[in-house]
């Protein structure tokens, strides 16, 4: 009875995960079906000088001292009539962040362009309630946002806004490109995570006609759709998310852009990934315990509402796959050696189901950018080892969002001109080391016991854990080493934050084709250190 309640169970983690697995290669297979209509959207009807409407650029802030100089320069040279381009910045910094964007804001102010300077103290609803504040004031009929750590080019707002003379349209998304991708391993695992999901997802999604969301940023928004769908929310921490599904219930259509691209910076160490990957998987859970009910209960298609489950469900793989890597062991010990012809039937098509899509998707993702199809396949042990790795964090985000709604929205620190400036929080990885080891013990059991199939699952598994307990632990050592001896001399010090130097002019962009959870600590000069969210 212990081996068949295991088995069944086993069997049951593996059939969910290839769920999901299954889903990926379908919205494969929505690309390739749907080329046509996707690359015809990037055709819009020109739109003249006198039709032009007046555009307002959503900024916002909250301790961002190491970019935030660089995105106000780079909005300020975007082509667009002066008099029809409104600049909000929404400042809610508590730090050195608010002299150094004032008085950039005077400076821009100066020179002719309409840019305004919004400061909050309260900071009530984080980032929803800076746009929903500056959207009650803002002057253009369509908004643009941008985070800032994103570097919007030049021909955005040219590039977009004819798709607006369609009165039904209320969003056009543009894709994400990352400037830093080849600074790491690391950052080239994220940058084809986000690829794969600009560049498969929102296109497959965007093609079919299927319901996608807007990302955060690198977007740009019709107010009247907002407004009409309940405005900006922050009952979830993945308000975009939120406000997109709200948008389209109400009958407005959105438009995805691959072929516009707003380059952005990853995060470039492991806490500030696990940081920013907390909050989405938190945020998409309460996002689903918000809408997913009244999606279901809408008139829109059945082939929409099957895409909603699985577009606000993503998140709950990881706790399979942490079940998974526990039952691997005793299934190894107390099962029978699986047959070849059992291996052929059952164990190869779960197991294709789920890395076979994986393969697919991302070469995908590659291929759309131009690049070899073989370097997502380079890269494919280390994207699953990093996800892996995650798991058990962002298993403890489910349980968060399935436990409350709402919550602290913690930014993700940004790098920018100043590499030590924010970092995100760091954390004892116990259940990481654990379910390394756990998993290493599954290894040498698959071979024990002659379930061969097993043992590259299980090897992934513990390179998947131990790769990120090492890249904590290292990150921990190194933090630690300046602080102790940097410590004297800063009970010493007067407790002053030098203001960084304001960058020369933004120079130019290289982009390689083109997104908390955690606290994040302040390190300057000062003795003090603050948790700040964003």
């Amino acid at each position: 009875m212990l081996n068949t309640a295991l088995c069944l169970l086993y069997f049951a983690v593996l059939l969910g995960l290839s769920a999901f697995g299954l889903h990926r290669l379908h919205l494969v297979l929505l690309v390739q079906k749907h080329r046509a209509r996707i690359k015809s959207s990037q055709i819009a009807e020109p739109i003249s000088e006198s039709e032009l409407p007046k555009v307002t650029v959503q900024l916002p802030l909250f301790n961002e001292s190491t970019v935030a100089i660089r995105l106000l320069r780079a909005v300020a040279k975007i082509d667009y009539p002066s008099h029809l381009l409104e600049i909000q910045v929404l400042d809610d910094s508590t730090d050195e962040t608010a002299a150094l964007t004032r008085r950039e804001v005077e400076r821009l102010a100066a020179t002719g362009l309409d840019v305004v300077y919004i400061h909050r103290t309260n900071r009530v609803g984080y980032k929803a309630g800076a746009l929903d504040e500056g959207l009650r004031v803002a002057k253009g009929d369509l908004v643009a946002i941008f985070d800032a750590d994103f570097l919007p080019q030049p021909d955005f707002i040219r590039a977009i806004v004819p798709h607006f003379k369609n009165p039904n349209v209320g969003m056009v998304q543009t894709r994400w490109g990352h400037m830093n991708r080849d600074v790491s391993m690391l950052t080239k695992v994220q940058a084809l995570m986000l690829d794969g999901h600009h560049l498969v997802e929102n296109r497959a999604r965007f093609g079919a006609g299927l319901l996608f969301n807007f990302s955060g940023t690198g977007g740009m928004w019709r107010k009247e759709a907002i407004f009409s769908a309940g405005g900006w929310q922050h009952d979830t921490l993945t308000e975009d998310l939120d406000l997109s599904y709200r948008a389209q219930l109400a009958g407005w259509r959105f438009i995805y852009r691959e072929d516009v691209v707003s380059p952005s910076e990853l995060p470039e160490d492991i806490s500030a990934l696990r940081a920013q990957q907390y909050r989405w998987a938190k945020g998409t859970v309460q996002t689903a315990r918000k809408l997913l009910r009244r999606v279901l209960k809408s008139d829109v298609s059945f082939s929409q509402k099957v895409e909603a489950v699985f577009h606000m469900t993503p998140h709950f793989a990881y706790p399979l796959l942490v079940l998974l890597s526990i039952l691997i062991l005793p299934a190894l010990v107390l099962m029978p050696a699986t047959s070849v012809r059992t291996m052929v039937l059952v164990d190869l098509p779960l197991c294709m189901a789920t890395t076979g899509s994986l393969a697919a998707f991302y070469m995908l993702a590659e291929s759309a950018q131009g690049r070899s199809r073989t370097g997502a396949l380079a890269k494919l042990p280390l994207l699953i080892a990093v996800g892996t790795g995650l798991a058990p964090h962002l298993t403890g985000a489910v349980w968060e969002g399935l436990r409350f709604m709402a919550g602290e929205f913690v930014r993700t620190p940004k790098q920018g001109n100043n590499k030590n400036r924010y970092k995100a929080a760091l954390q004892v990885p116990a259940a990481e080391a654990f379910l390394a080891l756990w998993s290493a013990a599954s290894v040498a059991a698959s071979v024990w016991t002659g379930h061969y199939f097993a043992t590259p699952f299980a090897v992934l598994f513990a390179l998947g854990y131990g790769y990120v307990t090492v890249l904590l632990i290292a990150e921990q050592v190194q933090r630690a080493r300046p602080a102790r001896v940097a410590a004297p001399a800063l009970e010493a010090a007067a407790p002053v934050i030098a203001l960084p130097a304001v960058e020369p002019e933004l120079t130019a962009m290289r982009d390689s084709d083109v997104p908390d959870s955690g606290e994040v600590a302040l390190v300057g000069a000062s003795t003090a250190s603050d948790a700040f969210a964003a």
